[in-house]
């Protein structure tokens, strides 16, 4: 009725999206990877990985989802298991389902009532106060900081 043109349903167009920066990969509940993974864009694991995964954009861990290794990435939802270390460059959000043991480091936190998290613990990095890290005032030829009289 009213024109309808094929590869249009009820007036949503079923055409697969092009690639772009905000592509997502998904590693599915009942699939077990084993082995090293790098990603330039969002990754979800829903399954199980035991490896390494650096990922340049944000790492996504369901609730199903469950990652023993080595982690790095930008920033972090977790809502499923981790295991191992994991460096979160920016933001780590744990969710009240979230099960953390290792060695963990983080630009900043966001842990919800309920979350697990046991292990070494360290924020740092350059934006773990949302802003870089400035150097130091140098020292004058007089022995005195520069800006200090």
């Amino acid at each position: 009725m009213f024109g309808n043109k094929p590869g249009k349903e009820n007036g949503k167009t079923s055409v697969m999206p092009s690639s772009t920066s905000h592509a997502l990969n998904s590693l599915v509940q009942g699939t077990e990877v084993q082995g090293d993974i790098r990603s330039k864009s969002d990754i979800r694991i829903d399954g199980t990985l035991k490896g390494s995964l650096h990922c340049d954009a944000k790492l996504i861990i369901g609730a199903t989802g469950k990652v023993e290794g080595k982690v790095v990435c930008k920033n972090a939802v977790i809502e499923g298991k981790f295991q191992g270390e994991i460096h979160v460059k920016e933001l780590l959000t744990m969710k009240e389902t979230a099960n953390v043991q290792g060695d963990i480091s983080y630009g900043k936190l966001v842990v919800q009532p309920g979350a697990v998290l046991v292990g070494d613990i360290r924020m740092g990095g350059p934006s773990a106060n949302g802003a870089a890290k400035t150097a130091a005032p140098k020292a004058n030829t007089h022995g005195q900081k520069e800006g200090v009289k």
